[in-house]
């Protein structure tokens, strides 16, 4: 099978997968959590000023930030979706890595992080208490459970940095102003609109494909190390 209509496989089967589960739309605001965290990140990066957030229960989220110059503000404009994007690859490596907690640990952070300083009302709040506490029950749970709840979250994030960048070119072409970063990004470089969010779906696909090979990889190798391990009590049973 072609490696694209592997890619295609996968995340089709992810997405009616991880819909069949209960509650999972809420989890999808971790994309969004992650997407407004690479804004505020790179604003302050740029000598930029954050003053607040919002998360909202539709997905969508709002980065309040001040910037001094043109290419501070493209830059924190790009970071949104990038960021989204890199950190469902990060995501995938922490499970290829069997860094789970790790992983754990750092969604919480960052969560916490946007709860102490930037987000101060609304859905937003009750969501990254939640959110909060749940990852603090999964690090102390049984470890399959846990796993289980981890990947749940990558694959959530994957499709949802992809969905979301293809939902900015639906807008770019339909309503361009309303285009969110893909209309200031517009703005900034007179690229139209729907330049910026074709840009976006070819990098949330790249990740998207480093992704799922980090998937196969750890499911491959996790196999093959049963296999050897079962290959290596028969010989011991047999001297």
């Amino acid at each position: 099978m072609p490696k694209w209509a592997k890619l295609v496989l996968y995340l089709l089967v992810a997405a009616i997968l991880t819909r069949l589960i209960p509650f999972s739309s809420l989890f999808r605001n971790l994309n969004t959590m992650i997407h407004e965290f690479g804004h505020a990140v790179v604003a302050l990066a740029t000598s930029g000023k954050v003053s607040s957030i919002d998360l909202n229960a539709n997905h969508s989220g709002a980065t309040y930030v001040m910037t001094y110059s043109t290419w501070s503000s493209i830059l924190v404009s790009l970071a949104g979706y990038t960021s989204a994007a890199l950190f469902a690859v990060l995501l995938f490596y922490g499970y290829y890595k069997r860094q789970q907690k790790q992983g754990l640990i750092l969604m919480t952070a960052i969560a916490l992080i946007l709860l102490i300083f930037y987000v101060h009302s609304g859905f937003g709040v009750v969501w990254l208490i939640g959110f909060i506490a749940l990852n603090v029950l999964m690090y102390f749970v049984w470890e399959p459970l846990r796993n289980f709840y981890y990947l749940l979250l990558c694959f959530l994030t994957l499709e949802e940095s992809i969905t979301s960048s293809f939902y900015l070119a639906w807008v770019s072409v339909t309503s361009p102003r309303a285009a969110g970063d893909a209309a200031l990004l517009a703005q900034d470089t007179y690229i139209p609109a729907i330049g910026w969010s074709i840009l976006f779906i070819a990098f949330s696909l790249l990740c998207a494909n480093w992704c799922i090979r980090l998937f196969t990889k750890t499911r491959e190798e996790r196999s093959g190390g049963r296999s050897a391990g079962s290959g290596s009590r028969r010989s011991k049973m047999r001297f």
